[in-house]
């Protein structure tokens, strides 16, 4: 039962999550995967409390995690959602174009999409998730169920680990490979 001070997890947001995880990982020496900052320029800063107030954003970003697992190199994107359906308009073309180049690089590119209300995180491989973007290109719906998603790559719950992707990215391998 929990105590009236008890914070669990409350106030974590997703980025502090998988940051967690990926501590945990290189710590065990699973994997090196790191943060991709966006890159911006203030325009104004609060002298006394040396925060930015207003910035604008230098460049287009690509994907929010680039790194290494045994080996393979990973790029992927972590989102939010909080209900069932996926709105593709979340992810932008020069997002796509750069996951889609990374696996014609030999990388590994997938979505990590935490859905708040069911309370599960899921790995979503690009070539997924490519089906759904060209199906909007081609006029279709502008977004995914949350049942069209294939239920083998919900991420487990794990013990000691906050989002355990790489059981699931072992599992996307296996599965590219018609293992």
């Amino acid at each position: 039962m929990a105590t009236w001070n008890s914070r669990g997890l409350r106030g974590s947001t997703l980025e502090d999550l998988i940051n967690r995880t990926n501590e945990k990982y290189q710590e065990s020496g699973l994997a090196l995967i790191q943060k991709i900052p966006t890159p911006i320029t203030p325009i104004n800063i609060d002298k006394s409390t040396r925060h930015i107030t207003l910035a604008y954003f230098e460049q287009k970003s690509t994907v929010d995690y680039i790194g290494v697992v045994q080996g393979i190199p990973v790029c992927f994107d972590a989102k939010e959602c909080t209900i069932d359906r996926f709105a593709l308009q979340n992810t932008h073309e020069h997002q796509v174009l750069f996951m889609e180049q990374f696996e014609k690089q030999g990388g590994v590119a997938f979505f990590l999409i935490y859905y708040v209300h069911r309370d599960l995180f899921y790995y979503l491989p690009f070539e997924m998730f490519r089906l759904f973007w060209d199906r909007a290109k081609g006029g279709g719906r502008k977004s995914f169920l949350f049942e069209e998603l294939n239920p083998e790559y919900i991420l487990p719950k794990k013990q000691g680990v906050f989002v355990p992707y790489l059981d699931i990215l072992r599992k996307d391998l296996e599965d590219r490979d018609g293992i």
